[in-house]
């Protein structure tokens, strides 16, 4: 079992999840607007309780997960960011490597905490997972997110369809 790092940036803290974030997560994840791009759909309490339980359940079998992010200075929850592993039936290599998912509050778009957080995370990474890449999927339309994963050093390498969703994989190789 890998114990998850505390992360700090000049505004974040990235710490382990625990279930006192699942109001958090909830608000997070039942908002259309955040999910849209992901999924489509808003997650029921239901299911963003089994989100919760697989962050956790990561860090028990690999040596990464998911980070809750919050505000240094107030401890608002600005949202997710991290490492999973999937089964997700994608083309190959996408699914030999860890990939890095990112996801924020709608209050905390457009500040340039996705970047602040994506960047620690893959700091960390960089020093601490064996694999030589990052991977990571993101609709086409989000342009947001796309404009992070360039900022840090992403770049396309194909395009796939994940639950009927046009999808854009992208790779990072460790600095």
């Amino acid at each position: 079992m890998t114990t998850p790092p505390v992360l700090e940036t000049a505004r974040l803290i990235l710490r382990a999840h625990t279930l006192a974030d699942f109001e958090d997560c909830a608000g997070l994840w039942g908002d259309a607007a955040i999910t849209r791009f992901i999924g489509g759909k808003p997650s029921t309490r239901e299911e963003t309780y089994a989100r919760l339980l697989r962050y956790a359940g990561t860090w028990a079998l690999k040596p990464y997960g998911f980070w809750a992010a919050r505000e240094r200075e107030t401890g608002a929850y600005v949202g997710d960011v991290g490492f999973i592993s999937t089964i997700r039936g994608l083309p190959e290599p996408f699914g030999q490597y860890p990939e890095l998912g990112w996801s924020l509050t709608a209050a905390h778009h457009g500040k340039g905490y996705a970047t602040e957080a994506v960047r620690a995370a893959l700091a960390w990474g960089d020093q601490h997972l064996p694999d030589p890449k990052t991977v990571c999927i993101i609709d086409p339309l989000n342009t947001p997110s796309l404009g992070v994963a360039e900022r840090c050093g992403f770049t396309a390498f194909g395009k796939a369809t994940y639950h009927d969703d046009e999808l854009i994989m992208l790779e990072r190789a460790r600095a």
